[in-house]
């Protein structure tokens, strides 16, 4: 045994466990909103702290070295005081800001949740639909994709596809499957004020969320949201549909590519948006962006799929695996239209 490489490996463990513990606790000021209490509001002892947020001063004491500590927050010891910097308020208190990360916090805490039954259906195969997870994973899916959508939905991804974009300014009817919280659905409402546009999930409480935020926005009168499936939303003639982080985990993307292929208007597209993966493993050994990915597709992608007995494709199957099962679905023509940092674009049509 090589006990050099021991002791790297168990300090590449001890530091990715240090990691987790700071996430941990940066999702505790994001809950509790100590991370906003903070932004703009220059450098603060626990005392101020606690009077800005009415939390206990002790825990917040703690709280704060710890994220000293982990270079969150810049500290003075001669003062006892801390300040987040502008920048970290970026990621971690700016809803608005195309680098935040609040909602992906909030995921990590309801991977945590959902460990124990997870772990008992590795023993069973079972899976776990995503009904059955903690709300915080729905919430928080929302809030991690939205700075995504504003950052590259309307400037990035629709314009990839050929002579989309110009017919949603024209007026189109758009089909947005497995809508979630209808962040996606209601900012191109918003962009494309001549189309409309429908979105549709499983799972009520998420189309209820997406109701609420179309009548926050103004664009109720444009826009629905229907509790359906992807086989069971309404017939139509439908110039776009859209998968957006969607088609992998469903049990029967097949069918569901199958069915939206059969509900295009003639020249319609299809856009699949999946996360970044390549299609072969070992070409993502090492990347942080796989490591993030494959764990959620370990934690949430896989077990909702394997719990309508599907294919189970997981958030990392591939453009290859992906443009092939949408041939297979019947289209003639599919092609990967876009590749970022942290997604796949691929544009199908008959």
């Amino acid at each position: 045994m090589d006990l050099e490489r021991v002791k790297r490996f168990a300090g590449d463990i001890a530091l990715k466990r240090a990691g987790a513990s700071a996430v941990l606790l940066s999702y505790l000021g994001d809950k509790l909103d100590i991370w906003r209490a903070m932004a703009g509001a220059g450098p603060l002892d626990s005392g101020e702290l606690a009077a800005r947020t009415g939390l206990s001063e002790r825990h917040l004491r703690e709280w704060l070295a710890a994220q000293a500590v982990a270079g969150h927050v810049i500290y003075d010891p001669g003062r006892g005081t801390f300040e987040l910097p502008d920048e970290h308020a970026a990621v971690l208190a700016d809803p608005d800001s195309p680098a935040y990360q609040g909602g992906g916090l909030e995921c990590a805490a309801a991977f945590w949740l959902a460990a124990d039954r997870i772990a008992e259906d590795f023993r069973t195969g079972r899976g776990v639909g995503w009904h059955e997870h903690d709300p915080r994973l729905f919430s928080g899916v929302a809030r991690f994709f939205e700075p995504l959508y504003r950052t590259a939905l309307v400037g990035q991804w629709l314009p990839a596809l050929d002579g989309v974009a110009d017919r949603l300014r024209e007026g189109a009817h758009v089909l947005d499957v497995g809508c979630g919280h209808g962040g996606s659905t209601v900012l191109m409402a918003q962009t494309y004020p001549q189309s409309h546009f429908m979105g549709v999930d499983y799972h009520e409480e998420s189309i209820a969320a997406a109701r609420e935020a179309a009548k926050r926005a103004g664009v109720a009168d444009r826009v629905e949201f229907l509790v359906a499936d992807a086989h069971s939303y309404p017939a139509g003639s439908w110039d776009l549909i859209c998968f957006f982080d969607a088609l992998h985990d469903m049990g029967d993307p097949l069918g569901a590519a199958a069915r939206a292929r059969a509900s295009l208007a003639p020249g319609g597209a299809v856009m699949v948006v999946e996360p970044f993966a390549r299609d072969r493993l070992e070409d993502s050994i090492g990347s942080l962006v796989a490591l993030s990915y494959y764990t959620a597709s370990t934690m949430v992608c896989v077990p909702n799929s394997l719990a309508q007995d599907g294919a189970a494709l997981g958030a990392q199957a591939g453009p290859d695996a992906l443009a092939e099962m949408l041939r297979l679905a019947g289209f003639g023509r599919v092609r990967t239209a876009l590749e970022t940092d942290f997604n796949l674009v691929l544009e199908a049509r008959p």
